[in-house]
């Protein structure tokens, strides 16, 4: 399983080890997305950066969109297919999101790819980002809905 990790708040007033848990997530501006795999040590981090961050579990066909659409190579080149067939045994966008689904391929080991996903803020807003999700509000684990907010993303 995947996570999408997004950062929803910014870093004022924010303690050091939070600020550095966020660092080392790679979710250092407001809108970033980051795909982690699910395991003991992320998990503790995510609760950690519960009141700044939101995440769930990715599927297939928003991983497609968010891979093809804001993919990034260093320089801000785009992530292509021509790319992936040229750098790795993945050939296509479909092929790479079912290696990332079933964790056997990291996204952050693909050479020369920027480790995050810049996004823009989701059409219509957050509903508040001072309230978890469960209390109506943007903050923390959001399950399967991680992927409509997404959508409202891109």
């Amino acid at each position: 399983m995947v996570y999408a990790v997004i950062r929803v708040r910014g870093t004022l007033n924010v303690k050091p080890d939070i600020r550095k848990t966020m660092e080392l997530l790679r979710l250092t501006h407001v809108n970033n997305c980051v795909l982690l795999e699910e395991n003991d040590v992320y998990k503790g981090m995510l609760q950690m950066v519960k009141d700044y961050t939101t995440w769930g579990e990715i599927n297939k066909e928003t991983l497609l969109k968010l891979l093809s659409l804001r993919g990034k190579l260093v320089g801000e080149k785009p992530l292509t297919e021509e790319y992936l067939k040229k750098a790795t045994p993945y050939h296509s966008f479909e092929k790479l999101s079912q290696a990332l689904l079933e964790n056997t391929v990291r996204y952050k080991e693909i050479p020369e790819i920027k480790p995050y996903f810049r996004l823009t803020p989701p059409k219509k807003g957050y509903r508040t980002v001072k309230r978890a999700f469960v209390n109506k509000g943007s903050l923390g684990y959001r399950k399967e809905k991680i992927n409509t907010l997404i959508e409202r993303m891109l």
